[in-house]
């Protein structure tokens, strides 16, 4: 390893030009090498859910995890360790150095676009799941990024938006989660592309303080991608690393600041030195480490993320219909659109290519084989642009294999390049030298007759035509510089064309390759829609025929996606109806609600059980059959709060006005703002069911506690079911009667126990001296106020029917170390694979 003096002989080596040209990527995923130090470039790539690589390729495929949401909904720490673990074998099977995960930004409004990404309404809960996250990546030599610092909360003009907080809700609610990551020894943080109180982020002087100073950050502050659009100001805040690069704001621009004296450049030698050192972490400094790094095989793979689909899935509601006896059972009416096609992910830069996706219809098939009979009803067709081609619906007119034909074209429309493609959702098409043109041809066997719609996605000058008849051509303007919506989900055109059952057509779609536009070209099919009436009566009466009915609804991909928030939360009116109409046929009817983010469901009461397995990743409907069938507990808990209706809501803006967004709300976001509006939602932050019920017998905690100290409380509860089962003990604190303003109350920490049944069980809950403190706007500094403290423990923010007082002692200013989050030390690679079957990377790369 090298000591700073010898960083500091390396970086006398460089040139001023040479160290400028280290501060900003070689490309969109890769960081510049420079041989004269034996630097290489190291790769960064998108992983929240799954690592995708650097490049969009559907042949390049990854595992796929359940949600943020679903992962912060476990409420397990040392199992979102072991999926970090994952994510970092991934990475390094990819060629991946750092993995930008986790987003550790809140659920401030139940609109926010982005909200499957992020983990929770609460800035502990999110500080601690992330910091679970981080180490479990970190455990195994890859880097961890905590995004997209700070209060980049929603989507809408999220460019240039500038967020109006004031400075207590700023350190104690959204500053938080990134000072848990820091403590957990996060080696990459990523600066938005908001401003905060006036300054973009990426030019912030938060980057300094608290970020280095009071936390002792001695990372890498990477810019969002395009997030950097000026030179002085970015360069002297704290920014370290531009991507992606070359960036035109930061090379010659800021050589010439330098030498004309407007900055200095010790200032850019800093910045060099903090890059040296984090390639050193990743063993891209000096000689390469040859040493194959571990690897898992699939099957273990797969276990572990079913393990994860299940362990966050939320019974909302169960009214002595779950867990179904399949031996019971003779017929299973499963129903829905999204039962066949479950949603594993979100939408946006986010997004892999997964290596398999295991959906509810198929899960429960594979559960109840060889025991009942399943019977599918796809029920109304939920509205949005049609999916991506894919090998069920067509072949490649050249080779005839399932799939597509890409071609790239020049000026005169003569082929230079051409290629076999699986999908018609191509986001980086090959580029060869003089392409002007990107096409893909597919030949489409309808199976269904009737009108079919068919669309193109992307910008600039586009066509789509079937045998040889043109159904769309014009230009289309790019009217966003969104990287979401331009390179990953641009808008769709789509038409309808009158096709019949068996008889095939050549689609051509074509798009122009104009610089500054992407290289994003999606071309989708869709058959004919059901006549909505129809499509209920089928429904209601596969559900009256069955023994139990599942009925599946959810989100789209344009309710849910990176770079644009939700206009509501409400599902379409033809899904309300359709789990009505089921349920109203049987009794034993489940609803299974496939979103990342709060809807509403206003046939909540109608229905025998409600679930929540969010975006379940790609073992979702394994995971959910388990959950069902009672083979595995719902483990888990909501993240956040969810309304019945939007309007109920206490914090709903996410929309700027004259380019602000004010948070009015201060600290009382989440359940705080719905215990000061008095106001009660359909489901508490915290709640969730299982399969056993437990009653709360006693609360104990210290009488007294020191400013700046922790403290335990323990929490004895019993198992009152018929089975063994897992409790999420909760413990929240309130301030009544203080001289500073508090929430009303406020989460403060949790613990899982596991008890037999008729067993009691004692869980130690222990509350960190962080939540006790509050930011003292006129001093500037943390402080713990003296006096009374209530101390209250339940199964929810609204379900705490335990109460103890402690005293606090003293005005000690807190703390200005970060402390860590939970209880766990940091774990070996080793410990964090535990039971899976280990293999060289060489390996994992042949199986998987």
């Amino acid at each position: 390893m090298h000591d700073e003096d010898e960083r500091d002989r390396l970086i006398d080596k460089l040139t001023l030009r040479a160290k400028v040209r280290l501060l900003t990527g070689a490309d969109t995923w890769r960081t510049a090498a420079e041989p004269a130090v034996q630097l290489r470039p190291w790769v960064m790539s998108d992983g929240p859910a799954g690592v995708r690589g650097p490049s969009w390729d559907e042949r390049r495929t990854s595992v796929l995890l359940p949600s943020a949401t679903a992962l912060a909904a476990t409420w397990d720490e040392p199992l979102v360790e072991r999926l970090g673990a994952l994510l970092a074998l991934e990475a390094r099977r990819k060629g991946v150095h750092a993995v930008l995960a986790p987003n550790l930004n809140l659920h401030r409004s139940p609109l926010g676009g982005r909200h499957f990404e992020c983990f929770s309404e609460d800035p502990e809960l999110t500080g601690r799941i992330g910091a679970a996250l981080v180490r479990g990546i970190q455990a195994c030599g890859v880097a961890a990024t905590a995004k997209h610092y700070v209060a980049n909360d929603s989507e809408t003009d999220r460019l240039t938006v500038d967020v109006r907080v004031g400075q207590r809700a700023l350190h104690e609610v959204y500053l938080a989660p990134f000072e848990a990551a820091v403590a957990a020894g996060v080696h990459m943080v990523m600066a938005g592309y908001n401003a905060v109180n006036g300054t973009t982020m990426t030019a912030s002087p938060l980057l300094t303080d608290p970020l280095r100073t009071a936390w002792g950050f001695d990372g890498v502050i990477v810019s969002d991608w395009g997030a950097v659009r000026t030179t002085l100001d970015t360069a002297a805040a704290g920014l370290d690393l531009v991507m992606p690069g070359p960036a035109e704001a930061w090379g010659e621009a800021l050589v010439r600041a330098v030498e004309e004296g407007h900055l200095a450049e010790q200032v850019v030698d800093d910045k060099v030195r903090r890059l040296l050192r984090h390639a050193e972490r990743l063993g891209a400094l000096g000689r390469p480490d040859p040493r194959p790094g571990p690897g898992v095989r699939p099957g273990a793979v797969r276990a572990l993320a079913r393990r994860a689909a299940a362990a966050g899935t939320v019974l909302l509601a169960n009214r002595g219909v779950l867990p179904l006896d399949a031996g019971r059972l003779a017929t299973v009416a499963v129903i829905g659109a999204h039962a066949a096609r479950t949603r594993g992910q979100g939408g946006g830069s986010a997004g892999v290519f997964p290596q398999a996706e295991i959906s509810a219809l198929r899960g429960i098939r594979a559960r109840l084989r060889g025991r009942a009979r399943v019977l599918h009803v796809p029920g109304p067709v939920p509205a949005g642009p049609p999916p991506a081609l894919d090998t069920k619906l067509c072949t490649d007119p050249r080779s005839g294999a399932p799939g597509v034909l890409l071609r790239m074209l020049d000026a005169g429309g003569s082929e230079l390049y051409a290629e076999h493609r699986s999908t018609g959702r191509l986001l980086e098409p090959r580029l060869v030298p003089g392409a002007h043109t990107v096409e893909i041809n597919a030949r489409l066997r309808p199976r269904v007759t009737g009108a079919w719609t068919l669309g193109i996605a992307g910008f600039g000058r586009m066509s789509l035509r079937v045998d040889g008849r043109t159904l769309l051509e014009g230009d289309f303007p790019q009217d966003t510089d969104d990287p979401a919506l331009v390179h990953v989900s641009p808008p769709a055109h789509c038409a309808t064309a009158h096709l019949a059952a068996g008889e095939d057509v050549l689609l051509v779609a074509r798009r122009a390759l104009v610089p500054g536009t992407g290289r994003a070209v999606v071309v989708s099919a869709a058959p004919p829609a059901p006549d909505e009436d129809a499509a209920l009566e089928a429904a209601t009466r596969a559900a009256r025929e069955a023994d139990a009915a599942i009925v599946v609804v959810g989100t789209t991909e344009h309710d849910e996606c990176e770079g644009r928030d939700r206009l509501r939360i409400a599902l379409e009116p033809g899904q309300d109806a359709l789990v009505r109409a089921v349920a109203a046929a049987n009794p034993r009817t489940v609803a299974v609600v496939n979103s990342g983010g709060p809807v509403e469901m206003p046939w909540r009461e109608e229905v025998g059980a409600v679930l929540l397995p969010w975006f379940p990743g790609q073992e979702g409907g394994g995971a959910l059959a388990d959950v069902l069938f009672g083979h595995t507990e719902p483990g888990g808990r909501l993240p956040t709060t969810w309304p019945a209706v939007l309007g109920d809501a206490p914090v709903t803006g996410t929309r700027p006005v004259d380019g602000r967004l004010d948070y009015t709300e201060g600290l009382h976001i989440g359940h705080r703002g719905w215990l000061r509006a008095g106001r009660t939602p359909a489901y508490w932050f915290g709640h969730g069911l299982g399969y056993t019920t437990w009653a709360y017998e006693e609360l104990t905690g210290p009488a007294t506690v020191r400013a700046g100290e922790p403290f335990t409380v323990r929490v004895r509860v019993r198992n009152t079911g018929a089975r063994p089962g897992r409790e999420v003990v909760q413990v929240y604190l309130a301030r009544p009667g203080a001289a500073v303003e508090y929430p009303e109350r406020w989460f403060a920490g949790y613990a899982a126990v596991r008890a037999r049944p008729g067993a009691a069980v004692t869980a130690r809950v222990r509350v960190p001296a962080r939540v006790l403190r509050h930011w003292d706007e006129r001093a500037g500094g943390w402080r713990t106020e003296p006096g009374a403290c209530r101390v209250l423990a339940g199964r929810s923010a609204g379900d705490l029917p335990l109460t103890s007082v402690t005293e606090l002692l003293g005005d000690l200013p807190a703390a200005s170390v970060p402390e860590a989050q939970g209880d766990l030390p940091p774990a070996s690679m080793t410990e964090l694979l535990g039971d899976l079957p280990t293999a060289s990377v060489t390996e994992l790369r042949a199986e998987g």
